[in-house]
Formats: C-alpha cells, structure tokens, sequence
C-alpha cells in the first residue's frame, strides 16, 4: 500500500448506495472503511483488497467511537468519510408511528450524528478533510406518507448546512448528498413508480465524481427529478400544497 494512497470511511456499507459508493472509491485506488450492521454482508463486500469490514450499529454512540479509533488505528489517517446509514419502513409512515418516527430519527439523523462527533476532533486537529452526509430530496419539502423518512432527511440536510459554518474554520469540508430514486432494498419496498430510477452504481459514479471533481457543496441526481424537486422547493407553500394534493388524488 503506498503511503499517499487516499482512505475513506463509508456507512450504511453493506447495501444499496453504501455498497456501490465503496466498491466505486476501492476501484479508483482509495483503501476504504465499511460499516454497516450486516456483519456477513460486510465480509463478502471486504473481499475486494482495498475494502476493509468494521461493523456498526451507528446508533450505539459508545460504538461508534472505538469502530473509528479501530479505524484510525488501522488506516493512520482518513480522508473521507460518507455517512449514509438509514432505515425507512413505507408501511409504517402513512400514519403518526410514534415509536418509527423515533427509529427512523435515531438512524437516520442521529446516526449521523454520531459519526460526525466520532471523527469531530481527528479532522479539526489535522485541520484537513471531508465530511458528506447522505441527505435525500425528500428532505426538500413534505411529502405524503412521509411522517418519519422526509423529516429525517430535511434535519440532516439543515445540519450540513450547519456544520458547513463551523467546520470551515478548520479547513474541513461538508457538503451533502440528495439522491432521488435509487434501486436498492429500501426503495424496493414502495408500492408506486418511482419516476427516473437509476442504479446504485449510477449513483455511485455521480457521487464520486462530486466529492473528487468538484468542489460543489451538494451533489443530487438524477438531474431530471431534482430539478423538479428544487422547483418544488422555492414554490410558495399554497402553490406546492395545490400541487401535491392535486397529485395524490390521482
């Protein structure tokens, strides 16, 4: 392994974006940190030479803390880190599920949370690096049967924006990922089209190419669908509220 090789940390690591994201930054050279709960998912994902299986429950903040000290212990440094842990139970979002909504906030916000204060003092100290958090563009406005998944995705894309402020003065990068429709397991469980699907793989090449090739602060795809939803975002509420509702009814 050459000493300038670039090493990042991925979550959410054994499906889906987390998984294409890894083998995506491995092929390219990086040596990569994958986390996720599935410990046998992990294993077969870290037979590939540059991936290396470290797993997590990311709301176990104790957790949390010895997997990245194990982390740094093994890599020396990181570069990278992509925090893209979530859970989403369609099911279970078309009504107030007090205790899912506060399943999908642990996990999906809080989760992140988590890592971002595990990696917190390592990046500020070396004064260099990059945090990305894994946002979605059904943060950008409610939506129907969302009452857990959208909130949790809207808090996370107000906190990168957040912590863009704070961490900047160490010379330490934030910026946000909003994917819309992506084919893996947790989308696999809707009951309507999702218009403009792409692949995790598709996902992952756009991810790479945003995080490595350009200095954006937020990186969405497909183009067709955030757009649309970015026009959604800047209606004002009657307008949108109009919409939406016109839609549903169809």
């Amino acid at each position: 392994m050459s000493e300038n090789q670039k090493k990042i940390w991925v979550t959410g690591a054994s499906t889906g974006i987390g998984k294409a994201v890894a083998e995506k930054f491995a092929k390219e050279g990086w040596k990569v940190a994958i986390s996720a709960r599935r410990e046998e998912l992990l294993k077969n994902i870290a037979k590939d030479n540059n991936i290396f299986d470290y797993p997590l429950d990311v709301t176990d903040k104790k957790k949390v803390d010895e997997v990245f000290k194990k982390i740094l212990e093994d890599f020396k440094n990181i570069d990278l880190c992509i925090f893209n842990a979530g859970t989403y139970e369609p099911k279970l979002e078309k009504e107030i599920n007090q205790e899912q909504i506060r399943r999908t906030m642990e996990v999906n916000f809080f989760g992140v949370v988590n890592c971002i204060k595990a990696v917190e003092n390592h990046f500020k100290n070396i004064k260099n690096g990059h945090i990305s958090i894994v946002s979605s563009i059904a943060g950008y406005r409610g939506l129907p049967n969302s009452s857990g998944y959208g909130p949790s995705k809207a808090a996370l894309s107000n906190l990168a924006e957040s912590l863009y402020f704070d961490f900047k003065k160490y010379n330490v990068k934030i910026s946000l990922i909003s994917p819309g429709f992506i084919k893996t397991p947790m989308t696999d469980k809707n009951k309507f089209r999702m218009p403009f699907i792409k692949s995790p793989e598709f996902a992952a090449d756009k991810i790479y190419n945003g995080l490595i090739k350009s200095d954006t602060f937020e990186i969405t795809f497909p183009k067709q669908l955030t757009i649309l939803f970015k026009f959604f975002k800047i209606l004002p509420n009657r307008i949108y509220l109009f919409l939406i509702s016109k839609l549903v009814k169809r």
